[in-house]
């Protein structure tokens, strides 16, 4: 990084030619970063918890560790349709302040998007066949899908610092296509729709909205080889950042299939990142409820220390709807797994928010 890393990312730039120089510094910072650690992150780690909402300065990690993540996640599900609110509703004024929150605290800002579908008009769980060649140039939902995209613009370029520069995001539409369950995935569309998807979606927020504070994530579920993942790969000019998303449970339940799988994945992972020359993140991980007490220092750790990526992001923490309905992938005050936690968060290669802020990864 900027004075503890060699400088070899100190010239590269994102895919984005015109891109902030805020968006710059963080590309290459993220380039150099896996060289000493991961930074680890948490999706809407600020809105609420188990057990909380919208208290001020709050969050599960703080609660548990004394620091906050060093990337937080946010979701812009909704905001196509103009609501005020997204799909796990977090309205989208307190998010934008959430995210200057965590960027003047020098942690990194990624942005989901599960929009619904604009075919059938039901939500992103609607695989519907033809969907995808619907929104394209020349479909009938093309315009529609613009004007999507119009309010994914004006949301990007609402992130002002305190000095009015951008704040940089990293945008991950389109995530888990290789899986069947979004209509932008799987067997719900062709492979060449969904690169044309990918290519189109990011030429209109470059060349015809100006958006220049992004850098593109592209992000597999689970793959089983290097052909697998690349199948819907849009293109080096289109990608700054690879990832995958990989949870414990259901079809993982044991602790050493998980270790293996990890490892496995990662590994392909980094194959194609080099060869790329790209960044290779976690980009969703967890294992809801977290059952084993002994889970961050014993499963998932021992396998991250072994690879180079930029960040690990767990899911959230909506908490318990009643004993047997819970959503969380983060440990709590009082959770389990929270001591154990706090050993992942002293290990030489976990990157927390003090850890960044150090680091100074905009400048």
């Amino acid at each position: 990084m900027a004075c503890h890393l060699a400088s070899s990312a100190q010239n590269e730039l994102p895919v984005d030619n015109h891109a902030t120089r805020e968006t710059v510094q963080l590309f290459r910072h993220l380039k150099n970063l896996p060289a000493k650690g991961f930074m680890v992150g948490h999706q809407d780690d600020l809105a609420y918890g188990v057990g909380w909402k919208y208290i001020p300065g709050r969050s599960d990690i703080k609660d548990v560790t004394g620091d906050y993540p060093a990337i937080y996640g946010w979701e812009l599900g909704r905001i196509e349709l103009d609501h005020t609110m997204n799909l796990d509703s977090v309205p989208f004024d307190r998010m934008k302040a959430f995210i200057r929150e965590g960027y003047e605290r020098g942690g990194v800002i990624t942005i989901s998007w599960h929009l619904n579908n604009p075919l059938t008009g039901k939500t992103a769980w609607d695989p519907s066949p033809g969907t995808v060649a619907s929104i394209l140039p020349g479909g009938s939902k093309n315009e529609l899908y613009k004007s999507w995209l119009d309010r994914i613009a004006a949301f990007m370029l609402s992130l002002k610092g305190k000095s009015g520069e951008l704040i940089p995001v990293i945008f991950r539409p389109f995530h888990e296509l290789n899986g069947d369950w979004f209509w932008w995935g799987g067997k719900n569309c062709s492979p060449e729709e969904i690169i044309q998807l990918y290519r189109f979606t990011e030429t209109y927020l470059r060349a015809i909205k100006n958006v220049h504070n992004l850098l593109y994530a592209f992000n597999t579920d689970r793959f089983k080889s290097i052909g697998d993942y690349l199948l819907r790969y849009p293109g080096d000019d289109w990608v700054d950042i690879v990832g995958f998303d990989i949870y414990q449970g259901n079809s993982i339940k044991n602790n050493d299939d998980f270790m293996k799988e990890l490892d496995q994945t990662l590994g392909r992972l980094e194959a194609i990142a080099k060869e790329k020359n790209k960044i290779p993140a976690l980009t969703e991980f967890g294992y809801n409820g977290l059952p084993d007490s002994l889970w961050w220092t014993k499963v998932l750790l021992p396998v991250l220390e072994q690879h180079k990526i930029a960040y690990a992001l767990a899911w959230r923490n909506s908490g318990f709807q009643s004993a047997n309905h819970f959503e969380f992938y983060m440990p709590y005050k009082g959770q389990a797994s929270a001591g154990d936690f706090v050993r992942f968060f002293k290990a030489d290669k976990t990157l927390f928010q003090e850890d960044i802020k150090k680091e100074n990864i905009y400048h």
